[in-house]
């Protein structure tokens, strides 16, 4: 057990738990760079004070994730201990200058030095900051499955009815609806090679619930607004870095590339900002 100062940097898009309802993975660096990642939260059912954003630190009563291999995995003794004790503001000019100083303290821009590094025998690496050398094209692909699975629901379903039984309460929770789409980017390496990964933080699927309901549940423009931000400013006006963590699964699978995009960090080019001052 040990409490933990952590900043904050990404949140991934919930999915369905049956035992918390749903859960959001949570990853965050200490003042040293070095990484945190908080599995199970139930991020919507925690208390409004509790609700964390990105760049706000927080304190943690953590503990080692024993169902999680990977040396970065924690998980909290209990989600009543977090505590918000400040944040990193954006600064003015848009370049992000003291995030950066935070965030940027160990970059890859190569794709066989990271997916070495994630299956090194001494201290694997299994999330880290990614800048690519270009980014090539945002592809947006529908889900062939556009609902969560059913079983799921169902099991959560059985567990809320097992608790109004047993509390004499109502549960008015309902899990998030699903993003019937998969967003990625693909770019490349400082070596020319390729890659495509999906994009799977809280920010882009609730950018297009956000959009979808503006637009009269049109998905159409709800996916062009997402490519809007995410290509034509993110990827071909701003300085973007990719924050990547790697699927359980594939990271025990030993897969080709087991990383994600968690989150992206689309500060100003330095040059730019000072050309609009």
């Amino acid at each position: 057990m040990a409490t933990e100062k952590i900043l904050i940097i990404a949140k991934t898009y919930p999915t369905p738990s049956t035992k918390y309802d749903e859960t959001v993975c949570t990853a965050g660096i200490r003042k040293d760079g070095s990484w945190v990642r908080l599995y199970p939260i139930p991020f919507r059912k925690l208390d409004f004070d509790k609700q964390y954003k990105k760049f706000q630190w927080i304190e943690v009563d953590i503990e080692r994730n024993q169902k999680d291999p990977r040396l970065e995995s924690y998980r909290l003794r209990t989600h009543d201990n977090i505590r918000i004790v400040g944040e990193v503001p954006p600064d003015k000019d848009g370049t992000w200058h003291q995030r950066r100083i935070l965030l940027l303290q160990k970059v890859y821009t190569n794709r066989t030095v990271l997916v070495a590094d994630a299956y090194a025998e001494i201290k694997p690496t299994s999330l880290a900051i990614f800048k690519p050398s270009k980014f090539l094209k945002f592809i947006i692909e529908a889900d062939p499955e556009r609902e969560w699975k059913k079983s799921a629901l169902d099991a959560i379903k059985a567990r809320a009815q097992q608790v109004d039984l047993f509390m004499g309460a109502q549960n008015p929770f309902e899990v998030v609806s699903k993003i019937p789409y998969k967003f990625s980017y693909k770019f490349t390496d400082d070596e020319g090679k390729e890659s495509t990964l999906q994009i799977i933080d809280w920010e882009i699927g609730n950018l297009f619930r956000n959009c979808l309901r503006d637009n009269s549940d049109n998905d159409k423009i709800a996916c062009q607004k997402v490519q809007l931000k995410y290509w034509d400013d993110f990827a071909k006006k701003k300085d973007t870095f990719l924050v990547l963590g790697t699927t359980l699964e594939h990271h025990l699978k030993k897969a080709l590339n087991p990383f994600v995009i968690i989150s992206v960090f689309p500060p100003k080019h330095e040059l730019q900002a000072r050309l609009e001052l």
